[in-house]
């Protein structure tokens, strides 16, 4: 049994189980808003957006708002925090069943879905771009035939070697998933009936050690008790003060999200027969979709949108780094699963055709069978001077030598392809531990590091929450360059990149890098080698552009 409890701990272990609603104290409120931070005063590696705006107010500035196209899950569009910075469609009426602008998309005020059925109602759950390109290639690679399938692997040996690195990763996925639904039932029907076992013996006791201690050996307490029991709070300090029913009950509710988790990964992610798209292929001209902006899962793209656009100081939940500038376009084209390259590309000539000039997207993949389609939606966005944020992923990997689509390079190449495109890598609040230990990293295909650990922002239902990742500190790159942009509208696209560029913040200080902990400076972890600060990239872009001459 004890092993079975040990597997519960390390199940529970960083699962905030009690979380408790109390006014923040002065260091939760440095904690939401550390992003924020000056460096230059602190040490900490934030942006410096206050003092950005301080800046920019005392020399008088007036800024000009930026549409910023988020490409995401969707975005709350009447969430309190964000409900006054949502792009409207100056050219739609709204709700006339009519295309009034004539772009296609009929009554998209507020932006467009791209994740919808054959009947353009929404989805959420999505296969993987892996599983879709084993379905793909199976009947070129392993069909019936076998004689035309050895025929196929000479004649297409790209796609081959695609194919077997997709069906690796599948398998594994799918495979693994089946396997933790099996073992996930055993550990309920072992650790569950031992936990009530305990709950007998503890009935409504409030767990502590101190009860532990000036119990132990009593009639109350036998010695096995006593040893589960210390074991529990060693491994858990949140279950102090709480009753093994307490405890019991969210332990269930974790066993029950799993559950979910593992049975979506065999039903929807890693299925070769699902299809919630109906069919649709990378030739399906525009024009599906709805507008209903939102979606059915809204958390990713209304946390993403609330760290570029949240309003600033209107006595609410967290600021923006440009919510005074700013209007949110919302682009929906991230399932729960991989977007679709056709998506994507639509998605990016949608937010382009409509007046976006920053793009956010924090998504990434390892596969792009249509990556075509895509390039040539990012490279129209590159003609048309739009900035583009991309995340670099959360997998601890070089990215010059790993897979991470969309891309500003051609996979085995060095070369950038587009001007105007920004990958994002996540650091956090610690100068000791600056690279967030989670995200990708590359001297050639990573440009910048931004915070992304421990932010607070939006999500559905006017709430909060932190949330960590490169989908994070890419909206932080994101707002950054909005918030120049509204100052400085003369400038180009190239003019904010290069002075975001120039202003980091660099530290030699050493990372642990990649599985096997590596050790590299931070420095040598991006082609800037460093973290954004737009508090010094106002300043430069005053003196290099600002001036009147």
């Amino acid at each position: 049994m004890k092993k079975h409890i040990m597997s519960l701990f390390l199940l529970v272990l960083s699962f905030h189980m009690f979380a408790q609603i109390t006014e923040p104290d002065k260091a939760e409120l440095e904690k939401r808003n550390w992003q924020h931070q000056n460096f230059a005063e602190t040490g900490i590696y934030g942006i410096g957006t206050d003092a950005a705006i301080e800046f920019l107010k005392s020399k008088g500035l007036t800024p000009q708002t930026v549409v910023v196209g988020v490409l995401d899950s969707g975005i709350e569009i009447d969430h309190e925090d964000l409900k006054n910075n949502i792009w409207v469609n100056p050219k739609e009426v709204a709700n006339n069943g009519k295309d009034d602008d004539k772009n296609g998309y009929v009554d998209d005020i507020h932006g467009w879905d791209f994740n919808v059925d054959g009947k353009n109602v929404d989805y959420n759950d999505e296969t993987y771009e892996a599983t879709r390109v084993v379905k793909r290639f199976m009947p070129l690679f392993a069909s019936a035939n076998k004689r035309a399938n050895v025929e196929n692997m000479k004649k297409m040996p790209a796609e081959y070697q695609e194919y077997l690195r997709a069906r690796k990763y599948w398998a594994e996925k799918y495979y693994g998933a089946q396997t933790n639904l099996e073992n996930l039932e055993k550990d309920k029907k072992e650790i569950l009936p031992a936990l009530n076992g305990l709950k007998s013996t503890f009935q409504s006791t409030k767990l502590s050690k101190e009860y532990v201690q000036n119990t132990a050996d009593s009639d109350k307490i036998g010695k096995t008790e006593k040893e589960h029991i210390e074991l529990l709070l060693a491994k858990n300090v949140d279950f102090e003060g709480h009753t093994l029913a307490e405890i019991i009950d969210r332990v269930e509710k974790r066993f029950n999200a799993m559950q979910e988790r593992y049975e979506g990964e065999v039903k929807y992610a890693f299925n070769l027969d699902f299809d919630p798209t109906d069919g649709r292929t990378a030739s399906t001209p525009k024009g599906f979709g709805n507008n209903e902006v939102e979606g059915p899962d809204a958390f990713h793209g209304t946390h993403v949108a609330g760290i570029i656009g949240a309003e600033r100081n209107n006595g609410l939940g967290m600021n923006g780094v440009a919510g005074d500038v700013v209007k949110l376009m919302s682009v929906r084209m991230v399932p729960n699963g991989d977007e679709r390259d056709l998506d994507v590309a639509l998605g990016i000539r949608y937010a382009v055709d409509n007046g976006a000039k920053v793009l956010n997207m924090s998504f990434g993949k390892g596969f792009s069978p249509d990556k075509k389609v895509v390039m040539d939606a990012i490279k129209y966005a590159d003609r048309k001077g739009v900035l583009m944020f991309h995340a670099a992923g959360n997998d601890n990997k070089d990215l010059d030598f790993n897979h991470n689509y969309p891309s500003n390079f051609n996979h085995n190449e060095m070369k950038n392809l587009f001007k105007h495109w920004i990958t994002v890598g996540a650091s956090t609040r610690d100068p000791q531990n600056l690279k967030a230990r989670f995200s990708n990293y590359g001297t050639m295909k990573v440009d910048i590091f931004a915070p992304g650990t421990e932010i607070y922002s939006t999500i559905q239902d006017n709430t909060y929450r932190y949330a960590q990742g490169t989908s994070m500190a890419s909206p932080v790159a994101a707002g950054a360059a909005a918030l120049i942009w509204a100052y400085f509208p003369h400038m180009k696209a190239h003019q904010v990149k290069e002075v975001l560029f120039e202003s980091v913040n660099k530290s030699d200080q050493i990372s642990k890098i990649g599985s096997e902990n590596d050790e590299r400076k931070f420095s040598d972890l991006s082609a800037t080698g460093g973290v954004i600060d737009v508090n010094k990239a106002v300043r430069l872009a005053y003196e290099r552009y600002g001036k009147k001459k």
